[in-house]
């Protein structure tokens, strides 16, 4: 990558770790929501509040029921929760991607049922129309999916094929009439069994492409969905299998560009994890409330528990988790509704982060309720079941991670490969090629001696210093790494998932701890209660990913992946554990 590119304000700031750039004229400073989303967002959650509040028998019911009521549909309908994202002219709310994440997070505290049947439906089922729909798709439909008329669904999962989207079998044959007949089943379809219009996934094997999206309305003749599956979490939203048996879908109902389905599907997973993310710090919000309140009154030995120190640290791990998962799912929110087209890095790693960072509040703040946690009479127990399929839903977090290191790979790979180019073709091309090598020297000259590469400049106040050395450190170790593994493996890097794993690690300590910088500073700048402990958050986190990006570096040249393998290997052809006592 040359200066030039590494400065293009479009290009993924994640994907530039990976060249020891840190893109601080678009992190800092932190972004301010708008006043306009400030205002509803106002009214909104004083609203969901009263609504659901009133309701947490309800929602405790519907859990052990597996079901939401039509009634309750309905009330969701009634306060537009069907509208948040789509344009005022449709009849939506039209909120921005950060207003849209705080919604959901609002909705979390209470129950993610409500949440995902809200979210499915925004973040991913009727997402694809808004992204690529044209504009007579967009009067058909729009108007009715904002009032809650039509719900959505997103038609992508199928038996066998799971994080594998471009191994889906569902058919779809084009008939001389323009027309389509689709035939397959989908499964795990969130809101299948409500929705009345759904986005689907078929292999069309066209000379334009091999996927193509479709809308199809469930009226139609041959499309049915099956009961709802009995989940261990998130059990009242409604998740059905949905078939199609030779559905005609009329051409008109083709969704964005015939064979260039597979694209739609990850731009809609993409732009929908601010959703997610936002989920997960409503979750956690309510937790750490939760934990603080039952620390405060619960007392063992003479005093409240929330005198331990082993219970006090639960307490600061949790909010600290929280605030960098916010700060975090907020600033990719930003770049999206800052109209940036390279996010899909960015927002792979808010979900991961904050969907591991709520399971492990859940775990903690069910241990400081101690055997009530355990009973079903406190939320605790549902919370753990409802937040153990964010890590799996929307790309597993295994899957999220080698995307997260492949693609910031793929770059510096493209770079080394440009740099053999040059070399081997230096006579021909002398300009071009003394270019290539001055811009790659210069890059590992910066990187051997700290100046000039991943430097952030924006003023920071003194406090924040640490961790702002800590990102300038870790964003050059980054870099050559990347370069170091590419060097050893070529191509082959893509087989070397543990080594792609501890390379996502360091890249997501290195832009949550961006994020979380940015936000800080901008709280101290603005004189915010709470921003003295907001100082104290980026100080726990700097030194807790001090620890793991250290672990990270090291593990790429010293570690026992070999051992994990063989012994994997070896269990998988028992069968089983082979060291019965007896």
């Amino acid at each position: 990558m040359n200066t030039v590119a590494a400065q293009n304000l479009d290009e993924s700031i994640a994907k530039q770790l990976f060249f020891g750039h840190i893109a601080e004229d678009v992190l800092f400073p932190y972004p301010q929501i708008r006043e306009r989303d400030r205002e509803m967002l106002g009214a909104m959650t004083d609203a969901i509040d009263q609504f659901l509040a009133d309701k947490t028998a309800d929602l405790r019911q519907y859990d052990r029921d597996a079901e939401q009521p039509p009634e309750f549909i309905q009330a969701l309908r009634d306060m537009g929760l069907f509208g948040l994202i789509i344009p005022e002219e449709y009849g939506g709310l039209e909120l921005s991607n950060g207003a849209y994440a705080r919604v959901l997070g609002q909705t979390s505290s209470h129950d993610s049922s409500v949440s995902l049947t809200i979210g499915a439906h925004s973040s991913i089922g009727m997402k694809g129309l808004l992204l690529f729909g044209n504009d007579e798709q967009k009067q058909r439909y729009l108007p009715k999916l904002a009032s809650g008329e039509m719900i959505a669904a997103f038609c992508l999962t199928e038996a066998g094929a799971g994080s594998d989207a471009a191994a889906i079998r569902t058919k779809a044959q084009r008939n001389d009439d323009g027309s389509w007949t689709l035939s397959g089943e989908k499964i795990w379809i969130t809101n299948g069994g409500i929705a009345d219009f759904y986005t689907v996934f078929a292999r069309t094997d066209t000379p334009e492409g091999k996927v193509t999206a479709f809308i199809v309305e469930a009226g139609w003749d041959g499309v049915s969905h099956g009961p709802h599956e009995d989940k261990m979490g998130i059990r009242a939203s409604s998740t059905t299998t949905v078939a199609f048996n030779d559905v005609r879908v009329p051409a008109a109902n083709v969704l964005g560009p015939v064979g260039k389905g597979f694209k739609v599907a990850m731009n809609i997973l993409n732009s929908g994890r601010t959703g997610l993310g936002g989920g997960a710090v409503g979750g956690m919000r309510a937790l750490i409330r939760m934990a603080c309140a039952q620390a405060s009154e619960r007392k063992q030995f003479g005093q409240p528990i929330a005198e331990f120190g082993l219970v006090r640290e639960k307490i600061a791990q949790m909010t600290a988790d929280c605030f960098a998962a916010e700060s975090t799912v907020w600033m990719v929110a930003h770049l999206i509704d800052s109209g940036r087209t390279d996010y899909s890095v960015e927002a792979a790693m808010s979900k991961i982060f904050a969907s591991e960072a709520v399971q492990r509040s859940c775990y903690e703040a069910l241990q400081i309720a101690a055997g009530n946690g355990f009973m079903r009479e406190l939320p605790y127990e549902q919370m753990t079941r409802d937040t153990r399929i964010l890590s799996i839903f929307e790309g597993t977090n295994e899957i999220l991670r080698l995307y997260v290191a492949l693609n910031g790979l793929k770059g510096v790979g493209a770079t080394l490969s440009e740099l053999q180019s040059a070399v081997g073709g230096i006579f021909n091309d002398p300009i071009k090629g003394f270019g290539v090598l001055s811009d790659y020297a210069g890059r590992r000259v910066r990187e051997a001696t700290g100046y000039g590469t991943g430097r952030i400049r924006a003023p920071l106040n003194d406090a924040l210093r640490p961790l702002a050395r800590l990102c300038e450190k870790y964003t050059v170790e980054l870099s050559k790494a990347s370069d170091r593994l590419l060097r050893k493996h070529g191509k082959k890097i893509a087989d070397q998932q543990h080594a792609q794993k501890r390379v996502a690690d360091i890249a997501i300590d290195l832009f949550v701890g961006l994020c979380v910088l940015s936000r800080v500073e901008s709280l101290l700048q603005a004189g915010h209660p709470a921003a003295e402990d907001a100082v104290k958050i980026a100080r726990l986190f700097a030194r807790q990913a001090r620890r793991r990006m250290a672990r990270n570096v090291r593990g790429l040249e010293r570690n026992e992946d070999e051992i994990v393998e063989s012994l994997a290997a070896s269990v998988l052809e028992r069968g089983g554990y082979a060291w019965d006592v007896m």
